[in-house]
């Protein structure tokens, strides 16, 4: 029987030590095997259908990890064009209240359409900040910057008490933080950072009536029988979240469809459990160098202030880390080791 090890050595052989999935992940190797197959297939010029079929698997995947029926997720590019659609959906002078410093993807299409009342205020903060005449708190789980993890929970209570929907962006949670999808109006997570996948392939969930949204981008694809809906108006549009698809990066679902599945098979909560140990070995040695991380409990993610500088010595040094605002961001994830702990610290120790 395989273990969590063996499943991630046989896939993972990273040549430096690599500690910034939050930027982005890194490929497994059947994801690696999948996409040269895809491309071999387009230079060949044999048909595209498994191609097609790698769509509805990674769709399907996505919904086991999500806690959904497979018909509430449309698969599309980015989350920003998820939040796009949402936006577009609110009526003019409408609330949507965000926290401060939020990933531009989840807030700025609602900055661009000049006629919403914005409001953010601190991430602690965001369920208290729900009041009457909020219609939308749109908030990420866990903070890019400094892996902050929001109380999900609670904005849930008070977004029902006050009747505002919610949109909560996974990117930096799906792969390592179990996910509720159904417990908010809207859902979105990229899939090229904790879910292991390329550049191009994003998610979006919602309720069973869609949740009174438009598929203002929808294409052929959106189409409930696509390939009858190639030319002029699509007459019937999917009856599943699928009339939200956007035209699919076919490349990117050939490889994400083996990421997600080898995210199930590890399993989200044993690769949590993986995470956050190694998260919490680096605070405690963080603490011995006399640093003091942002607080951000229970996070993959670490941000340590005014060491952001020293990026591109670690970086030279064959530690990859990111340097946000300042700050030093070090994200572990499951091909990482405390091995890789210690060579970060040691480095930092000079």
């Amino acid at each position: 029987m395989e273990t969590f090890e063996s499943l991630v050595r046989a896939e993972f052989a990273p040549k430096n030590t690599y500690l910034n999935t939050a930027s982005n992940g890194l490929l497994p190797a059947r994801a690696v095997a999948a996409l040269r197959e895809a491309v071999q297939l387009r230079a060949d010029g044999r048909p595209l259908g498994p191609l097609y079929a790698d769509v509805e698997a990674a769709r399907a995947s996505y919904a086991r990890l999500a806690g959904v029926p497979t018909e509430r997720v449309a698969a599309g590019a980015s989350v920003a064009a998820h939040t796009g659609v949402i936006a577009a959906s609110l009526p003019a002078g409408a609330e949507v209240l965000t926290a401060e410093d939020d990933f531009t993807s989840v807030v700025n299409p609602f900055h661009v359409r000049g006629d919403l009342k914005v409001r953010a205020v601190p991430l602690e903060r965001i369920a208290e900040s729900v009041r009457p005449g909020t219609a939308l708190v749109a908030v990420s789980a866990a903070q890019s910057a400094d892996g902050r993890i929001a109380d999900l929970p609670a904005l849930r209570e008070a977004a029902r008490e006050y009747g505002a929907r919610t949109y909560v962006d996974f990117s930096q949670a799906a792969g390592w933080l179990p996910m509720d999808a159904g417990a908010y109006d809207y859902t979105a997570a990229v899939g090229f950072k904790w879910l292991l996948g390329p550049h191009g392939a994003a998610f979006l969930v919602l309720p069973e009536d869609f949740g009174g949204l438009t598929p203002v981008l929808a294409g052929w694809v959106a189409g409930e029988r696509p390939w009858d809906s190639c030319y002029g108006p699509v007459t019937e549009l999917a009856h599943s979240a699928r009339r939200f698809d956007l035209t699919h990066a076919l490349f990117s679902y050939a490889g994400l469809r083996h990421s997600l599945a080898l995210v199930e098979e590890l399993g989200v909560e044993a690769v949590r459990a993986h995470d956050l140990a190694l998260a919490d070995s680096f605070r405690t040695g963080l603490a011995t160098l006399g640093h003091e991380p942002l607080p951000a409990p229970g996070s993959a993610i670490v941000s340590v202030p005014g060491l952001g500088h020293r990026q591109a010595e670690l970086s030279a040094a064959g530690i990859e880390v990111s340097d946000r605002a300042g700050n030093l961001r070090a994200s572990f994830h499951l091909y990482n080791t405390p091995a890789d702990v210690e060579r970060l610290l040691d480095v930092l120790s000079g």
